[in-house]
């Protein structure tokens, strides 16, 4: 059973350090092959690059887990994962009707 969960990070920009920007494009990448696998429904940051949003479409909190700790981005200097929430929509628009 595909479950869903919404990870939230905070970023904290911290003077002279730019690793969370320079692995920022590798992240990215990450995240477009989890797209392409139906592991990501959406991620971004919010407005004001305070941190970001992503929900992902799972089998179990262990594949989140793995997904997490494949990618250095979540640990980078700067990059606080804040929560997460496993997530259980009671309304969905037909786009995602299948999770």
């Amino acid at each position: 059973m595909t479950r869903m969960y919404a990870v939230q990070l905070a970023f904290e920009n911290k003077a002279g350090d730019d690793t969370r920007l320079v692995l920022r494009p590798a992240h990215r990448e990450r995240l477009a092959a989890l797209v392409s696998r139906d592991r990501l429904l959406a991620a971004g940051p919010w407005t004001d690059d305070s941190g970001a949003l992503l929900v992902f479409t799972v089998e179990t909190r262990g594949e989140l887990d793995a997904i997490l700790t494949d990618d250095p981005y979540y640990s980078a200097p700067g990059v606080t994962v804040a929560s997460i929430q496993e997530w259980n929509p009671v309304a969905r628009h037909e786009a995602i009707a299948g999770f």
